[in-house]
């Protein structure tokens, strides 16, 4: 096993458990988790504890105006089964009223069409109907007492609150006339009735509730009344493929979680060093991943074959281009985000990867009236080319970043849960520590904590190059939207920094964190990519949690939780 590397600045909290483990991004979700196990809850039922209390402290990254994505091991002889709960657009949803308006991309601020019908809750009432041991009210009550009675902001959420004090129904955040200090408390009434609604009547009495009735009057049209009684949660068959000796399994379209079964099969086809320092290591997994990726705007929509896009079929060619000493060309086809996820295991082994997402930031800058719900932006992924298969249009789901993982042994016995943050750069990051974990035999704490690459849009004069990248193409279509390089003073400005990575396909940036192995910059350029230093420990490297599960039920568990950012922890019992 490898040493515990000594540019790693800020070591992973990590721990050990016997009986369950739950990781993410704020200790007091994490410890609401943890209380819910200790009961007799599922591990289903302690993501959703988790989950519900970080939509209370963590609204700059997630809440019940955003979407949800799960993948669940329900335990030992049972495959792996996926829900997909992203919201779909509105009835009122025209994609010829935005070309009108003069928008080339997507809005993703300050607009309805930016948000569809939220998803989380329904994800949460899904969840506890198939698998849930405790009441709704049991599991949601922690949540309901932090939103009611106070928690303490984090140094994280005091930081962000300034960049929402000017809109209206912020004042949550503002109780002193000013943006907090980390450790001020906070209350959200709006938020614990709604809470409480949901813990006594479901869903219905959310979203056809005082969510709901604000949700209509906000969207002047977006929305219609059968679009918030019809649910937002399907149950999917997951997508699964093999690497590393394991079998690894993710969400499908309109989830991108299909590029991190693709990379990762590319991966580990190829011959990668063992040790991560090595800046080959970087480069194949660079390679793997532009290769997996780089027609990501074209095949990704809701009605894509997840099945198709990691057949080997398909990914062999993609493979066999890779080259170990250049970053090989792309071939071009025709034609921030900020999420929290979340990993949970219990005592029978069952495990949940969940990720939660507002899409950017505090989501749309679109905050429910009296619940003071903030909506998330996700309908950015659509795009606004006539007859492309992502285009916005009434009922339709966007193309999601959310990427949940598992990883299960050749006989189908758990191995490990993963999950991260980091819009585009999501399926990178989860190829990092797979790469760390299942090939070079690192512990967990060392595979979360290690320095990272994330790939960014091409960067170059007039966006017209990329060094080391070659020419970029034209943007295909006569309304770039997605499709090609942002343009300034379009209405809607184009695609969200963190969302825009596969704007020029393959012509990408390689982003490398401030803590990373030192050699890998000057090995990367060496080979023709064109990279860009980070600070260490940068936020756009994501959060990523991983718990290890090292044997049968009873044979213990490995959390860690990412350093990041700064108030994560992993719990267990």
């Amino acid at each position: 096993m490898i040493g515990l590397m000594s540019f790693s600045l800020v070591p992973a909290p990590v721990r050990y458990a016997p009986r369950g483990m739950v990781c993410a991004i704020d200790h007091l979700a994490s410890e609401a988790g943890v209380a819910v196990l200790r009961q007799g809850g599922s591990a289903v039922d302690a993501a959703l504890a988790t989950s519900a209390v970080l939509a209370v402290t963590c609204q700059h990254a997630c809440g019940m105006g955003g979407d949800l994505w799960a993948l669940v091991h329900p335990g030992p002889g049972e495959p792996p089964v996926a829900l997909n709960a992203s919201g779909r657009a509105g009835s009122g949803a025209d994609p010829g009223r935005l070309r009108d308006e003069g928008h080339r991309w997507m809005p993703a601020f300050g607009h309805p069409a930016a948000v569809t019908v939220p998803g989380c809750v329904d994800g949460w009432v899904a969840l506890h109907e198939r698998f849930g041991r405790l009441s709704l009210d049991e599991v949601l009550g922690a949540a309901q007492w932090y939103a009611a009675h106070g928690f303490p902001a984090s140094p994280g959420l005091a930081a962000s609150v300034a960049n929402v004090a000017h809109l209206p129904e912020a004042a949550d955040y503002l109780a002193g006339g000013s943006p907090p200090q980390a450790g001020d408390t906070i209350r959200r009434p709006g938020v614990a009735r709604a809470l409480a609604a949901i813990a006594t009547g479901g869903r219905d009495a959310f979203y056809r509730g005082e969510f709901g009735e604000g949700l209509l009057s906000l969207g002047a049209g977006e929305y219609s009344e059968a679009d918030l009684a019809r649910s937002q949660a399907d149950w999917v068959d997951p997508l699964v493929a093999d690497a590393w000796g394991h079998h690894l399994w993710t969400v499908p379209p309109n989830s991108q979680g299909y590029l991190t079964l693709a990379s990762a099969w590319i991966a580990s086809g190829l011959d990668l060093p063992t040790d991560p320092d090595d800046p080959l290591w970087a480069h194949l997994l660079v390679e793997a991943s532009r290769q997996a990726a780089y027609d990501r705007l074209d095949v990704l929509h809701e009605g894509a074959d997840g099945a198709a896009l990691v057949g080997p079929g398909r990914l062999a060619p993609r493979r066999d281009a890779i080259r170990p000493d250049r970053a090989g060309l792309i071939p071009v086809p025709a034609g921030a985000g900020d999420t929290i996820a979340l990993c949970a295991v219990d005592s029978s082994l069952q495990g949940v990867s969940l990720v939660q997402s507002n899409a950017s930031g505090w989501g749309s800058g679109l905050i429910v009236p009296g619940v003071r719900i903030f909506l998330h932006n996700r309908g950015q992924g659509f795009s606004l080319v006539p007859g492309h298969l992502a285009e916005y249009g009434p009922g339709r789901r966007p193309p999601h970043t959310l990427s949940p993982t598992l990883v299960t042994r050749p006989g189908g016995e758990l191995r490990l849960v993963l999950g991260t943050m980091g819009g585009d750069a999501q399926p990178q990051i989860l190829l990092q520590l797979l790469a760390r974990l299942l090939s070079s035999g690192q512990a967990v704490e060392e595979a979360v904590a290690a320095g990272r690459f994330a790939l960014g849009p091409a960067q170059g004069e007039n966006g017209s190059q990329a060094p080391g990248a070659g020419t970029l193409p034209a943007p295909a279509g006569t309304v770039p939207a997605q499709s090609g390089a942002p343009a300034t003073g379009a209405a809607g400005g184009g695609p969200p920094a963190g969302f825009d990575t596969w704007a020029w396909r393959g012509a990408v940036s390689v982003l490398v964190e401030g803590q990373a192995p030192p050699r890998w910059a000057e090995g990367l350029t060496t080979r023709g990519h064109a990279v860009a230093m980070q600070e260490p420990w940068a936020r756009g490297f994501g959060h990523a949690h991983a718990i290890e599960v090292r044997g049968g039920p009873g044979a213990g568990l490995v959390g860690a939780t990412d350093p990041r950012p700064r108030s994560g922890a992993a719990a267990g019992w």
